[in-house]
């Protein structure tokens, strides 16, 4: 199987890292080889703000190694501007724009405004229970 480019948003990242389900599937996937994860330096400062925050609510997970492991194996992408605003939350165009720099099909989401969007461009928007039973399996 040929990995799937994909651009993960934060809330499944840490989501992932912090609990079981679909997200730390998705993150196994990623691991494993079959997702190709694309990054920019914004969605990466992103993931480090929020693991962060949990780390002290939560517990120690060592975030460095995490950290670390994004760095070697994702694909770092140039950032993007978009023309105008596409999300509800401007905030969240830059999974968009990752999406574009980085060719991937896929943004994998769990959030509200992104959800709504659904395809942009040849970009599709889905969930992490979508992304598992219906392009992984």
């Amino acid at each position: 199987m040929r990995a799937v480019r994909a651009v993960i948003d934060t809330n499944v990242f840490v989501s992932g890292i912090f609990f079981s389900g679909p997200p730390a599937k998705i993150l196994s996937a990623w691991h494993e080889g079959y997702i190709k994860l694309s990054v920019t330096e914004e969605i990466i400062e992103e993931y480090r703000r929020v693991l962060e925050e949990l780390v002290v609510k939560l517990g120690a997970v060592n975030i460095g190694s995490i950290l670390e492991a994004v760095l070697i194996e994702a694909e770092l992408v140039p950032s993007l501007s978009l023309k105008k605003p596409v999300c509800e939350d401007p905030d969240d165009d830059k999974f968009l724009a990752c999406a574009i720099s980085s060719q991937s099909k896929y943004i994998i989401s769990g959030d509200k405004h992104l959800l709504k969007i659904g395809q942009f461009f040849n970009v599709k928007i889905v969930t992490p229970r979508y992304f598992l039973d219906n392009l992984l399996s």
